[in-house]
């Protein structure tokens, strides 16, 4: 294992006046440490030690690195949030993970093995928590539930925790009604798209049929149908003014770039690499009712209103998705998904989740699918969901995320979720980082389109 160690050396007033109080069992450390590394996977490590740090270890999951895009060793979510971390004595660190793309497999052993190297160099941490974002959320999720004796706890923010298997069925139904309703005579493959370039050029001419589409009222309509079928939020951009709740052209509108974004990355060029190791398409769409699963949507009265605008009969078109062929899964590709990435729900640790409520990325209603898993898995007072009221995916702020961690340090410390109520975290977010941003609110997501988890009370189809 190499090191490459840059070490600097804090004051003792900077010491007084920002390390975290610690007890006499707590390790301490005469200078900060920054080292870096390389396991034997090949993946890189990164790790950062306060000077007095208060025997806490944090290990952070980074989100999804497309293929062949850098993938440098992250253990934070950014710089100003781990920089009030350091300040208050955590340990941070985590891995690059062996290689890029649905890495679930790489990124556990790798995470783990980046925590044994932590403990050979600084010793044994009093307690460990998990934590990560987006995909990082999964690679964090399933450290929780199948290496719970590593970790005294868990974080998920803005996670995938609806699982690998149902992730990929609810990317495929908005992209499948895009081309039945929009492009039915186009050829475009949407599963078992064979390589990169095969991706690439299915993505161009989907992109293409939405763009063209998104022209007339009769193509809004049906974009903001193929939206609600992904549960896509109107509100989607921070960077946008949030539309008023019957403003349906803006919603409409933030909902098309949105769509255009899942077509040119998550629909086809991230479901190639993941095929790639699946080992072939592992969703389908054999037996499900699309008029069924729009009745269900928040997003039904917008989708009524702009067929009604647009003289468009929305009862044909929900039956023209009816009589759409169907995709099939490829059993062998879903049962490697379901072992390597989806969920039992069976928790032996607190887990906290928090998740923006307009997430398009990973709409935020992934959070009811593993609600769902934990109630059959019998771990539902060991886990807290709450909710980030903001447009886009992980835009918590520096003071929500620091935030959530000590609301899951109570609970772990005490036994109880106390202080977990949204004014509890808003008050913590405040006090963490003034200057910041705390938004966190009563909320309940409307239920996952289509929640697939491996828990014991699991009656759902497998393929």
């Amino acid at each position: 294992m190499s090191h490459r160690i840059r070490t600097r050396t804090l004051t003792a007033l900077a010491v007084l006046l920002l390390a975290a109080p610690f007890t006499q069992a707590t390790a301490q450390a005469a200078e900060a440490a920054h080292v870096e590394g390389s396991l034997p996977s090949g993946a890189a490590y990164l790790m950062d030690m306060p000077a007095r740090w208060n025997g806490t270890v944090l290990l952070y999951s980074h989100g999804y690195i497309p293929a062949g895009a850098p993938n440098p060793a992250r253990n934070s979510p950014d710089d100003a949030t781990r920089r009030l971390l350091l300040d208050q004595g955590y340990a941070l660190i985590g891995s690059s993970y062996a290689t890029n793309g649905w890495a679930v497999t790489d990124a556990v052993p790798d995470q783990l093995a980046t925590l044994d190297a932590f403990t050979s160099r600084f010793g044994p941490a009093r307690r460990t928590l998990a934590w990560g974002t987006s995909y990082g959320g999964l690679v964090t999720t399933a450290i929780a539930e199948r290496h719970a004796s590593r970790i005294a706890g868990s974080l998920s923010m803005c996670g995938l925790v609806q699982g690998g298997v149902a992730n990929w069925n609810s990317t495929l139904d908005p992209v499948f009604a895009l081309k039945a309703l929009l492009a039915p005579d186009s050829g475009i493959r949407l599963t078992g798209l064979g390589s990169p370039a095969v991706a690439a050029e299915q993505a161009a001419a989907m992109a293409g049929a939405v763009t063209e589409a998104q022209e007339t009222a009769a193509g809004r309509a049906r974009i903001a149908l193929a939206a609600a079928l992904h549960n896509i939020p109107g509100w989607n951009d921070p960077s946008r003014p949030r539309p008023a709740p019957t403003d349906w052209d803006s919603r409409q509108a933030a909902q098309y770039q949105a769509l255009v974004g899942l077509v040119r990355l998550p629909a086809f060029a991230w479901r190639q690499e993941a095929e790639t190791r699946a080992g072939g398409n592992m969703s389908w769409n054999t037996g499900v009712d699309y008029t069924s699963m729009l009745g269900r949507s928040p997003y039904l009265k917008e989708v009524t209103e702009l067929y009604g605008k647009a003289g468009l009969s929305l009862k044909n078109d929900l039956a023209s998705l009816g009589r759409a062929p169907r995709i099939s899964a490829d059993p062998n590709a879903v049962d490697w998904m379901s072992r390597t990435s989806t969920f039992t729900g069976r928790l032996t640790e607190p887990q906290l989740n928090i998740h923006t409520t307009g997430d398009a990325l990973i709409p935020v209603q992934a959070e009811s699918a593993y609600a769902r898993a934990a109630s059959a898995g019998g771990s539902t007072s060991l886990l807290r969901q709450r909710y980030v009221d903001n447009a886009g995916h992980c835009t918590f702020s520096t003071g929500e995320q620091i935030a959530a961690l000590h609301t899951l340090e109570d609970r772990v410390d005490t036994g109880r979720w106390s202080r977990s109520a949204p004014a509890d975290l808003n008050a913590r977010a405040t006090e963490a980082d003034p200057a910041s941003a705390a938004r966190y609110l009563a909320y309940t997501p409307a239920s996952y389109p289509r929640p697939y988890d491996r828990s014991p009370a699991w009656d759902g189809p497998r393929g």
